[in-house]
């Protein structure tokens, strides 16, 4: 099968695609009763007989379903559940590069393949004939207020819980933030940097990493990729907190001892 890109902005075409992939490689009769799609209808798709569009796809194995759903704002949830005698005795939701991993996996080991060599769920995703790219990570100069505010539905799924949550705060707070300093040349400068290059340039490190590696990796101080970014969220979420204030405020100063902080600490951001 021939690689195909599938970004997970463009909802229909990542699940799509990650359908059609998953079929390829099995049998018609073990894709019949593996897999299970649901999708939603307009009234339009009914009058024209269009499928509709898919809002969930479910791989079902023995003791075992794994879901991938996502909303019309798409947002994606990924869980995997343990199920036995048709009674759910554990969940577990997981970040989406998680899921899609694992998902490759049962897949491959449907297809009787071999699934327990080293980095065995890139391979398996690899081997399904897609290479799945992330969240478009990016708040434009011209664009930062829309961008901020579609950018924690897109990371939905791509981040531990967290580092989601926390980055939801941080948008929040710069939302606020950047209209209160617009008439201070220097103070909005700052503000307007930390939500195109310092908040991007972090998240995007991050989701940058092999999944495998960033799940087992841990550093020589014992941290580990997870907690990295978890720390360096909380340095910037509290730096935007405080400049939060200070422009509630209306201290121009420690507006701009607080954008210096953020421009010693992230000196290594691009330019």
């Amino acid at each position: 099968m021939a690689e195909q890109v599938l970004s997970v902005d463009d909802p229909q075409a990542f699940l799509g695609g990650l359908l059609d992939a998953a079929r390829g490689r099995l049998t018609p009769q073990v894709a019949a009763t593996s897999l299970t799609v649901v999708r939603q209808k307009s009234l339009a798709d009914r009058l024209i007989g269009r499928d509709g569009s898919i809002s969930a796809i479910t791989l079902t194995t023995r003791g075992s379903v794994m879901e991938l759903t996502c909303s019309p704002t798409g947002t994606y949830s990924a869980e995997t559940r343990r199920v036995v005698r048709g009674i759910i005795i554990a969940r577990r939701s997981q970040q989406l590069r998680e899921w899609l991993e694992a998902f490759a996996l049962r897949i491959a080991a449907l297809a009787g393949e071999a699934v327990d060599a080293p980095d065995a769920g890139a391979a398996a995703l690899q081997k399904l004939g897609i290479s799945v790219s992330g969240p478009t990570v990016e708040v434009g100069d011209d664009t930062v207020m829309a961008d901020l505010r579609t950018l924690p539905f897109k990371l939905r799924g791509s981040l531990p819980p967290a580092a989601a949550a926390s980055t939801a705060r941080i948008v929040e707070l710069l939302l606020d933030t950047l209209p209160r300093v617009s008439g201070d040349l220097e103070a909005n400068a700052f503000a307007e940097r930390t939500a195109t290059v310092y908040l991007p340039d972090t998240l995007r490190a991050y989701l940058a990493l092999p999944v495998e590696w960033a799940r087992s990796h841990v550093y020589p101080d014992g941290g580990t990729p997870d907690s990295a970014l978890a720390a360096q969220l909380t340095v910037l979420e509290r730096a935007v907190a405080r400049m939060h204030e200070a422009a509630v405020r209306g201290d121009a100063e420690a507006l701009l001892v607080n954008g210096r902080f953020l421009n010693d600490r992230f000196p290594d951001a691009s330019r």
